[in-house]
């Protein structure tokens, strides 16, 4: 195992610690993973956010930062997101660790086998710039490190799990599509809601976006909804981040690129459309051409990846 792959024993929990009282009912509940420190899009996110009615809550579930290595805008990224409701990704995990953990873990991101040697390079180099960065903020790295690896919360009565990576690792990947799509996976899922008591888990963490149903123990319906990336295109020729709209009213009209129906509830993944051009100015002013992060991500934030919306529903 090599830095980027491994993750420490700390990131670890057990589904049952979702066993708890919500944290607070809410009617609307916005499921925001995978920022990125794409400003463009945390503002058109907050707009979106503000035209809701009723009892509305917010979640920040992890990797808000990434990309932004300028001090000015890794400031008012983690100033914005620590003013809502957040948990930490393995992005904010890794940020106040030392530089031996660093060296051990890389970007914690947990990468299996499928993502490529370059890729999980690539993402330590960017860790370790982003580390520079963040070592600037030293009361901001305090209050990252004080953030949880999950919540829980209910809307219209529903228990839901919010974590970033998957129901037993904060940088796990047992959501990622291409698990989900491994019937032999599907009964682990299974054990997962039945210990966690949960009916919707709510994640990010691998990237790309997925939205899928099985039935628990007791033949409930439950839903998986993994928003992919609120700060990058999710879907061939599409620059729009994605986020998770869950509530007891149903998304405003034509918003929503897809979506179910759970016990009254509308679960939908709603595009966040932001001045794409004014975030590709400031992603090559912070990451050149050669650098990391472009080789990396600069072919999908310009054209998006090679997925589409057909492939991310499941239900």
């Amino acid at each position: 195992m090599s830095a980027g792959r491994n993750c420490p024993l700390s990131y670890r929990y057990s589904p049952s610690a979702l066993r708890v009282e919500p944290a607070l009912p809410a009617d609307t509940l916005y499921v925001v993973g995978g920022l990125y420190g794409n400003e463009p899009a945390l503002a058109a996110t907050l707009r979106m956010f503000a035209a809701e009615a009723g009892r509305r809550h917010l979640v920040f579930n992890g990797d808000f930062n990434w990309f932004d290595i300028e001090p000015g805008s890794y400031r008012r990224i983690n100033e914005t997101v620590l003013s809502f409701d957040a948990i930490r990704g393995n992005v904010e995990t890794e940020l106040p660790g030392d530089a031996s953990e660093l060296e051990t873990f890389g970007c914690g991101c947990g990468y299996p086998d499928w993502v490529g040697d370059e890729v999980v390079l690539h993402s330590n180099r960017i860790m370790q710039q982003l580390a520079a960065t963040a070592a600037l903020f030293p009361e901001l790295q305090r209050r990252l490190a004080a953030l949880p690896m999950w919540r829980r919360i209910d809307v219209g009565g529903v228990a839901l799990g919010i974590v970033h990576g998957d129901a037993e690792s904060l940088a796990g990947w047992g959501f990622a599509q291409e698990h989900l799509a491994d019937e032999a996976h599907r009964p682990v899922v299974q054990r997962w809601f039945d210990e966690a008591g949960v009916r919707i888990f709510a994640c990010s963490h691998t990237c790309l976006p997925v939205m899928d149903a099985l039935t628990n123990a007791r033949g409930e319906r439950c839903a998986i909804v993994n928003n992919g990336a609120a700060g990058m295109p999710n879907f061939s020729g599409r620059p729009e981040g994605l986020l998770t709209r869950i509530a007891t009213t149903p998304a405003p009209p034509d918003s929503s690129w897809y979506g179910m129906r759970l016990d009254g509830l509308y679960i939908d993944a709603l595009p966040i459309e932001h001045d794409t051009a004014a975030w590709a100015r400031a992603f090559l002013a912070q990451w050149p051409p050669g650098s990391a992060a472009h080789q990396s991500y600069w072919p999908r934030i310009s054209a998006g990846p090679a997925y589409r919306v057909e492939q991310a529903t499941r239900f």
